[in-house]
């Protein structure tokens, strides 16, 4: 299927439709999960697993489900709720995050990264899960951990939680309502409102720095906070302003980030900042229908797949890997979970972000590619 959009303005929105593989992820698959590391598209057990990686898969399991049962997305869904269970730290009411290939846990209690990334995919399991003992299982950890997530104080953490507490809404739970909503007034509050300030919660941007905006725009528009919403789509435009200079994304580098008063680093880019990215951006779609969230949306998934400033292919859809890293020269050969994964929750949200921006013949005809080399255009398939 493919989908072509165009503005009021002059440009036209691309967004593809990619193919989706599951071809990498059967590469990296270990006992108890999905090995964190790769060298190349081998990996490597030696490094073990971590719960931050185990949450984004049962993600992407759960917008995959029902595409090919035969694919073992089914048990997947089950593998990764048993490692969150099996990670859960009843006494503190957070999860441990790093498991060695033998299925040790080499830490007590995880950092609050990890505490919110496994409410944000506890609050997909109980709205998404096929099997209702599932969502159950998915409650009960929730009700566990939710007190040590509702007092996490980082900007990502909260966001996390306030985004899986909206989708543990879905199953009727005014708990994880009320958290989101507490949350999200005190994440609105760390954000200067005089434009003419750093309007950023910290004095650096880092990495996955989308999720901050989405979830201050998805909590406006669920609690019908109109400043929140405001709040969150001036970042997300401060952030894409930022990112989208050159044309093309070129997303904030962990070889310095962006520091207060600074400019951002041009390199190492990350997938994870080109995920979230597009993340907000659909979110913000849902609430504006501009079309140039749209065309944000189609420059981050382009930045995959050959838009870039390297003109380099960083992801696969043949076997569904992603490389690690876009350097000053060369692309990261490693192909690793967090970058996987992120690519492939990028290619799921593109898809719905599409379905949901068709008109009414439902029709899609996207294709992008800006830049030479490894061009979005000769990867893009009909689906």
């Amino acid at each position: 299927m493919s989908i072509s959009l165009t503005g009021s303005g002059p440009t036209r929105t691309f967004l593809p439709v990619l193919p989706v593989s599951r071809l990498h992820l059967g590469r990296m698959a270990g006992s108890f999960g999905m090995f964190q590391h790769a060298h190349g598209r081998l990996p490597a057990p030696a490094h073990g697993y971590c719960t931050d990686d185990m949450a984004r898969l049962v993600m992407v399991d759960l917008h995959q489900q029902g595409r090919d049962p035969s694919s073992g997305i089914l048990d997947s869904i089950e593998s990764s709720l048993l490692f969150l269970e099996e990670a859960f730290a009843p006494t503190s009411g957070r999860f441990r995050n790093f498991r060695a290939a033998s299925g040790a846990w080499l830490d007590a209690s995880g950092t609050d990264d990890s505490l919110g990334r496994a409410i944000q995919a506890l609050g997909c399991v109980m709205r998404l899960a096929p099997e209702r003992d599932q969502r159950q299982r998915a409650q009960r950890l929730l009700r566990g951990s939710l007190p040590a997530g509702a007092g996490v104080r980082a900007p990502r953490p909260m966001a996390y939680v306030i985004l899986g507490c909206l989708d543990a809404d879905a199953g009727g739970m005014a708990w994880a309502l009320a958290a989101a909503e507490h949350l999200a007034q005190r994440l609105g509050a760390m954000i200067p409102h005089d434009p003419s300030h750093w309007p950023w919660p910290e004095d650096v941007v880092t990495y996955d720095n989308g999720v901050i905006p989405q979830a201050l725009i998805a909590a406006g528009r669920r609690f019908g906070r109109d400043g929140l919403t405001t709040t969150g789509l001036r970042c997300l435009d401060w952030l894409m302003a930022a990112q989208l200079g050159a044309g093309h994304l070129r997303p904030v580098g962990n070889r310095g980030w962006w520091l207060k008063g600074g400019r951002p680093a041009r390199f190492d880019q990350q997938p994870i900042e080109a995920a979230s990215l597009l993340g907000a951006a659909a979110t913000a779609f849902g609430v504006a229908a501009d079309p140039r969230w749209l065309d944000m949306a189609g420059r981050c998934l382009a930045w995959f797949v050959g838009d870039n400033d390297l003109g380099a292919a960083i992801a696969d859809p043949d076997d569904g890997s992603c490389r690690d890293g876009l350097g000053e020269r060369d692309v990261n050969p490693n192909r690793g979970a967090e970058s996987t994964l992120a690519w492939l929750l990028s290619v799921e949200t593109a898809a719905r972000l599409a379905a949901s921006a068709a008109g009414p013949s439902g029709l899609v005809d996207l294709a992008v590619g800006r830049r030479g080399g490894a061009r979005a255009a000769d990867v893009v398939q009909d689906l």
